[in-house]
């Protein structure tokens, strides 16, 4: 078995086993406490730029199926596990989860007490760190001395489509056109708008209004994506204009860049919301969901230049703003994600609230 080594930014150095792809590689080191789903996690853009742990102990047992990407690549920077399971078992496997990571190139180490590093995270922030299978804690120190911080880089530009492609709708009948700005989107977006008859077309990141609205789609969605929303002001005054001139619904950095464009502002959270575990109350109901989340940044409860924006759904852990909705204007966000894969699926319905709205526009 071959040593692999993970150092973070504040020096503490991890020793492991290494697995998947030989190399090294730096990103932010985070963590998500989901029990299943590492494969949508490695194929997630969001995760762009990152060094993912995971809390459960045992990865891998189930294999990995080319039916439950949701991108077009793999996107972490490295993976971090406690137990590797060597010998998978699920009717739907095609290979173990160390051959997957050795084919996308991707470093991963096992062996670690992962539920530690997140206590670490927990206690002290997410830090850079380096991962490697082949270079000593020492040339890992310096590869981090001289590494780009993630907060300056622009992933969103990083992910997204190089140019604009359509999804087609599943059903006989398309009944919507969506225009998706492509942050880093997720393909079960795709899929679950497709399912209630939408085709969409996806449109590059730094996309201008104007070439999207000269399609004149029924809809607006944006998209989730890596990175720190405060690199995307151009973007952001693209989502302005978007946002007063068709129904508009966003997800996760969509929830973002739409605060942002009504004068709000975002902040970094301490280690992030990840994982399948979250509850969000929807303030004008009182009810209840869990979610699944994948963010880095959140967006401060005040400061909107507009008052008929309005923060309509918290998280109930640490109070941040999970959803606004404009009280006039046919807009509203989540942060978190209905197209959750494998799970939870209690707020997959905002999908259909998004068409009914645009039904509702119609009229």
């Amino acid at each position: 078995m071959t040593q692999a080594h993970l150092v973070l930014a504040d020096g503490t150095t991890y020793t492991g086993i290494a697995f998947g792809a030989v190399g090294t590689s730096v990103g932010e080191v985070v963590f998500n406490t989901g029990m299943t789903g590492y494969q949508e996690i490695l194929t997630d853009p969001s995760y762009a730029g990152q060094l993912v742990t995971l809390t459960y102990p045992i990865i891998g047992n189930y294999g990995v199926t080319p039916d439950d990407f949701e991108s077009r690549r793999v996107q972490v920077a490295g993976f971090i596990v406690k137990e590797l399971a060597e010998f998978p078992s699920n009717w739907r496997s095609h290979g173990t989860l160390d051959g997957f990571l050795r084919e996308h190139g991707v470093v991963g180490i096992s062996g670690l007490d992962t539920r530690a590093l997140t206590q670490k995270l927990r206690s002290v922030g997410v830090m850079m760190g380096a991962l490697s299978s082949e270079a000593t804690p020492d040339e890992l120190k310096k590869r981090l001395s001289e590494a780009e911080g993630y907060e300056v880089v622009d992933y969103a530009a990083r992910v997204t489509t190089e140019k604009p492609y359509v999804w087609p709708s599943a059903l006989d009948a398309t009944k919507y056109r969506i225009a998706l700005l492509d942050c880093g989107v997720k393909f079960n977006i795709l899929r679950s708008l497709a399912s209630l008859g939408a085709e969409t077309t996806v449109f590059p990141a730094h996309t201008s209004a104007e070439e999207i609205l000269a399609t004149n789609p029924d809809g607006i969605f944006l998209s989730p994506g890596p990175g720190d929303p405060a690199l995307l002001g151009d973007i952001v005054e693209t989502v302005r204009v978007l946002s007063h001139a068709k129904p508009t619904m966003g997800i996760c950095l969509g929830n973002q860049l739409i605060g942002c464009a009504f004068g709000g502002h975002t902040f970094k959270l301490p280690f992030g919301h990840r994982g399948s575990n979250h509850p969000v109350k929807d303030l004008e109901t009182g009810r209840v969901v869990i979610t699944s989340q994948n963010h880095g940044y959140a967006l401060a409860p005040d400061g909107f230049n507009d008052p008929e924006i309005q923060v309509w759904q918290i998280n109930l852990n640490d109070g941040t703003v999970e959803g606004l909705r404009h009280k006039t204007l046919p807009i509203f966000s989540i942060q978190y994600h209905p197209e959750a894969s494998p799970g939870p699926a209690d707020s997959r319905g905002y999908f259909a609230r998004f068409l009914q709205m645009i039904d509702e526009h119609r009229s």
